[in-house]
């Protein structure tokens, strides 16, 4: 199945600047797999070094987080979106 994943402005660098990706899988870590061995570069933003998700990475399908549904193996249905939203901190003290 094919799946658009949206990417977010700082990870664009790593996807030849593309704001969305269309990728294969039947379930998110599925096609996050297809997406980061395409764009191998993309890897080491969204992957530890043992293959886990980052902790500030976000993952949303469609507007549920999958961290609330079956993570990595929360099936796609045709038309489902990936929106990968990376965690921002910082201000001023």
């Amino acid at each position: 199945m094919t799946t658009k994943i949206l990417i977010p402005t700082p990870l664009r660098a790593y996807t030849d600047k593309q704001a969305s990706v269309l990728t294969e899988g039947n379930t998110v870590g599925e096609a996050l797999h297809h997406l980061t061995t395409h764009y191998d570069a993309l890897r080491k933003h969204l992957y530890t070094d043992d293959g886990k998700l980052r902790a500030f990475v976000n993952v949303y399908v469609n507007d549920e987080d999958i961290r609330y549904l079956q993570k990595e193996n929360t099936v796609l249905r045709e038309h489902d979106t990936v929106s990968i939203i990376p965690s921002i901190a910082g201000g001023s003290a």
